[in-house]
């Protein structure tokens, strides 16, 4: 049975997933959900859901009713994200709060997640049990590292391991669960179901130190985003916490001072105390710990390594990395 890669599998899901998840009335209320879901993305968790179900046995028709409700529910927290974080825009459009009210936005949120579990609720039931409680841990954990996140905004300083704890909730936990509960579909057993699991969770935390890495140092022509948006927003990023930890005596007190203002060329001078705490070279080395951990899970899947082969070429495109 020939495997399929990502983009193979991302059509397949389009297909399945593009049509309307909401009833017409109230218009007021559905609407704008559909109109946020009509700003697509890039589908990599619900496709790993139809990864992790095939890398143990044929895509089943249950895994496509997981991946749609993986997607509902990575919206559902995308809308009410975008309320605390008083977005104006998500993939260059209008939020939901900004184009129809924060009480919409909360409401559409809320029947999302509601339908996500319509559509669990279609899988057979000799998996379901276990689905549903993954996906419900995975769900508590995701609202926990959001509100971690927010905490670390207040907090005077956050220690590297508090703020991997708190990515690992907030983003790989999701990428990690939507392998798994395709592996329990496929009839994984559970040694290979925590590799899987500990594969996605691994890639996640190495995927959001390449994202903290290209905020500051990216080119702003590849990503699409300005470079130190970061900074700007004095967010807590594994850069910032290495930097606060490891400058020394005036480089320090500038960083502080930085901190605290918002001159033009702020973005610059907190580079150039990035760069003499050897952050460039810190943040790779990270990246590549995580990446190796991730690897390594990957190789303890007992399945034949040819049938690996399109989640090794996923890693390597969601971390940017020679194979």
């Amino acid at each position: 049975m020939a495997m399929h890669k990502f983009e193979e599998l991302l059509p397949r899901f389009e297909a399945y997933f593009n049509q309307r998840h909401f009833p017409l009335q109230p218009s007021t209320l559905y609407d704008p959900a559909e109109y946020f879901l009509g700003l697509g993305g890039k589908r990599v968790r619900p496709v790993m859901s139809l990864m992790g179900n095939e890398l143990f046995d044929e895509i089943l028709p249950d895994a496509f009713h997981l991946a749609a409700a993986v997607e509902l529910f990575h919206n559902f927290t995308l809308m009410h994200d975008d309320i605390m974080d008083k977005a104006p825009l998500r993939r260059g459009k209008p939020t939901v709060h900004a184009a129809y009210g924060e009480a919409t936005a909360l409401l559409g949120g809320d029947v999302m997640l509601v339908v996500a579990y319509e559509y669990l609720n279609k899988i057979d039931v000799h998996y379901l049990k276990r689905i549903m409680h993954l996906f419900n841990r995975t769900a508590m954990e995701v609202c926990e590292g959001q509100q971690l996140d927010m905490d670390f905004e207040k907090a005077a300083t956050v220690d590297l391991p508090a703020y991997i704890k708190m990515i690992e909730l907030k983003t790989s936990v999701l990428l990690a669960a939507s392998l798994q509960m395709g592996a329990i579909l496929g009839g994984a057993g559970e040694n290979n179901q925590h590799h899987l699991y500990e594969f996605g969770k691994n890639l996640g935390i190495a995927f959001q130190v390449q994202d903290d890495y290209l905020d500051a140092f990216g080119d702003p022509e590849k990503f699409g985003k300005q470079v130190g948006g970061d900074i700007m927003a004095n967010k807590k990023t594994f850069l910032m916490i290495h930097a606060l930890a490891t400058s020394k005596g005036e480089s320090k007190k500038e960083l502080e001072h930085l901190l605290t203002t918002n001159g033009p060329d702020k973005v610059e001078k907190v580079l150039n105390i990035f760069r003499s705490c050897g952050i460039d070279a810190w943040a790779k080395d990270l990246k590549e710990t995580y990446i190796t951990k991730a690897m390594y899970h990957l190789e303890e899947i007992a399945v034949i390594s040819s049938r690996k082969k399109p989640l090794t070429e996923l890693a390597a495109y969601l971390v940017q990395r020679e194979k």
